[in-house]
């Protein structure tokens, strides 16, 4: 009869049974600090100037950031948290519909044209189209190789990991 002992054995199964607590919390920290390098390159870059120039910096107030570990899934999500309505036609571009601008704290409306004050009780806005401007897939289209990077080394790493004793 052949018998086998290896040395170590049950500090391997142990580390081997560990792997997937130790690639998720990892991982998930790993996630979490590019998310967040992510969002700076968003709110303080892009919003900041370099796609936008912020007028009031509401658009750069309404972005979130949020990400979650559940199981063996991480996810990020950086977004606009709903409460300006022109994030969206900013970011994909699109096309406002005709309509018309009436005062609502005064008689008429005062604005310039051709360098002179005017006035009018209504205005027929006869609509605009916006070019894309993605201050966030622009964002994540230029960090994603460094994004995917990242990612490949921490799960090579942790793999290493393994292979070393203890």
């Amino acid at each position: 009869m052949l018998q086998i002992s290896l040395d170590g054995a049950a500090e391997f199964s142990a580390r081997l049974d560990a792997l997937p607590d130790q690639l998720r919390a990892a991982l998930t920290g790993k996630v979490q600090a590019l998310a967040q390098a992510l969002y700076a390159q968003v709110v303080g870059v892009n919003l900041s100037g370099s796609v936008l120039n912020a007028r009031s910096g509401a658009l750069r107030d309404s972005i979130q950031i949020d990400v979650q570990g559940e199981d063996a899934r991480v996810d990020a999500k950086i977004f606009s948290d709903g409460d300006v309505p022109y994030a969206a036609i900013l970011e994909f571009g699109g096309k406002t519909a005709a309509h018309e601008i009436l005062p609502d704290k005064a008689r008429a409306l005062a604005f310039l044209a051709n360098g002179k004050q005017a006035f009018a009780r209504r205005i027929q806005h006869p609509g605009s189209t916006f070019a894309a401007r993605s201050y966030l897939g622009g964002a994540l289209d230029d960090a994603s190789g460094e994004i995917a990077a990242a990612l490949r080394e921490l799960v090579a790493d942790t793999a290493e990991q393994l292979k070393e004793p203890r």
